[in-house]
């Protein structure tokens, strides 16, 4: 990996989910994108009114990363109120992009330093490709 450790990305997404906009579940979650050239990209959790429009933070990091023209990435940190892996929209928006050993790294705002690492094929083993 680039010169990014796995604490350095979530000491980073942690950051970003103090920008969180979560006042329906008060669910904060950030999170740090790691793209192939070492640029880093935050999201955080946007909640809407009418919840099917709420994006978390994950699809938002990555939707920034690719309008800035990125479509390679290394490795995701998630930091939440508690540690949670990525729901299964944002398993599939990023199985989009990654491969198969890709990490997402994932921890408590608790306790960021203590993390979890789950690969893109466990999270998704059976994802859908589109074959034209």
């Amino acid at each position: 990996m680039s010169k990014h450790s796995p604490n350095e990305l979530l000491e980073t997404a942690a950051k970003a989910r103090h920008n969180a906009h979560s006042k329906y579940s008060k669910f904060a979650v950030g999170s740090a994108l790691l793209t192939e050239d070492g640029s880093v990209f935050l999201g955080c959790n946007v909640e809407n009114a009418s919840y099917g429009l709420t994006i978390c933070a994950e699809r938002v990091a990555l939707t920034s990363a690719i309008a800035a023209g990125h479509k390679s990435f290394q490795a995701i940190a998630i930091v939440a109120d508690k540690s949670a892996a990525p729901c299964g929209a944002c398993r599939q928006v990023l199985a989009e992009f990654c491969q198969d050993d890709f990490p997402v790294y994932v921890a408590s705002a608790k306790d960021s330093a203590s993390f979890e690492t789950h690969l893109m094929e466990k999270l998704l083993p059976a994802r859908f490709h589109f074959t034209p």
